[in-house]
Parts: structure tokens; C-alpha cells; sequence
């Protein structure tokens, strides 16, 4: 008995000194945003999302990025990080053009359909502020296609083409409207 209770407090300590190494100091920062291998689970569904609040500031750029357990498409806004920035995301069977209905071809086998209330010109002089934007996502794990269908009445309206019907989130971080579909379930 004392021997195995000699043996449990070894390794009691043993793990004590291996949980301390493992800490961060106080004041070292986050730890890395970098998921370990095989830890991407995600809860966010794939549900409509929405915010109706916004200040309508202008569309300036669309951009894409690639992380470990998700696929991100950014909006930037010309504005503020005070600046409220309204969307409306959801899955459709096809996209349609806002305002006229058209059918706009999105690859994929899902439709992310995004709506961002912030539009693609200057409500002040109705000069474009979004330059031709058709972003290559070759070699994304989630994204196939995103596609401008055009910014009508204040709105912009994006197809983005995906590999499934996968879970998603959005989320505003300063001037930026964030769309986040994950890898897998």
C-alpha cells in the first residue's frame, strides 16, 4: 500500500510539473488560433443567420481566406468599427438577382446566398465603390464559387458556392463582415 501511494504521488507531481510547463506565463498572449489535428467541430448550424440593424456604409471589398477547419469570405466596409453592418445569409436551391429576378449560375452543391446591407457605390454621388470582383477559390476545402449578383437598394448580394450544405457562421469584427463555413460537421 505505501508503495502505491508513493508510486500515485510520483505521478501526481509528475503531472503538476508538466501542467505547469504547459501554461502560459501571465501576459504571453493567446494561444494560437491554429486547431490541433482532427479538432474542428463546430456548433454554429446552418440555419439562416441575420442582423437588421445597419448604417448602410459603403461596400469596398470582397476577399477570401483559408484556415484550418473553415473556409472565409470578408467584406470589407468603408466605415467604422462603431458602424453597424446588417446582413442576411442563407441557403437557397438557386440564386436570383435582387430587384429583377434573373437567375444568376453559382457552382457548387450548395447556395450560401449573402446579403450584406452595406451597398456596392456611394449613396452620396451613386459612384461604384466595388471594383469587378470574381475571387478564385481553387484549392479552397469548402468554397467552389462566389459570385456578385449585384447591390440593389442598398444591398449587396453575393453567391457563394459550396461544396455542401455545411454549418456557418457570421459575425462583424470592426469594418469587416465575416462568413465562415466550415470544413466538415
Amino acid at each position: 500500500m505505501r508503495r502505491l501511494s508513493g508510486t500515485l504521488a510520483a505521478l501526481i507531481l509528475a503531472f503538476a510539473g508538466l501542467a505547469a510547463t504547459t501554461t502560459p506565463a501571465a501576459g504571453a498572449g493567446p494561444a494560437p488560433a491554429r486547431a490541433p489535428a482532427g479538432e474542428c467541430s463546430v456548433t454554429w448550424g446552418s440555419g439562416v443567420k441575420a442582423e437588421w440593424d445597419s448604417d448602410y456604409k459603403p461596400l469596398v471589398n470582397i476577399r477570401s481566406g483559408r484556415h484550418d477547419c473553415y473556409d472565409r469570405l470578408v467584406f470589407d466596409i468603408d466605415g467604422t468599427a462603431a458602424d453597424r453592418i446588417g446582413y442576411y445569409v442563407r441557403y437557397v436551391s438557386q440564386l436570383r438577382q435582387d430587384g429583377s429576378g434573373d437567375l444568376i449560375p453559382v457552382k457548387g452543391g450548395a447556395i450560401l446566398e449573402v446579403v450584406a446591407f452595406a451597398p456596392a457605390y456611394d449613396p452620396e454621388t451613386m459612384e461604384p465603390t466595388l471594383p469587378g470582383v470574381r475571387l478564385n477559390v481553387d484549392g479552397y476545402r469548402t468554397f467552389r464559387d462566389v459570385v456578385v449578383a449585384g447591390s440593389f437598394e442598398g444591398q449587396t448580394q453575393v453567391g457563394l458556392g459550396v461544396r455542401a450544405r455545411l454549418p456557418f457562421r457570421v459575425f462583424q469584427t470592426a469594418d469587416h463582415l465575416v462568413v465562415d463555413v466550415a470544413h466538415t460537421w
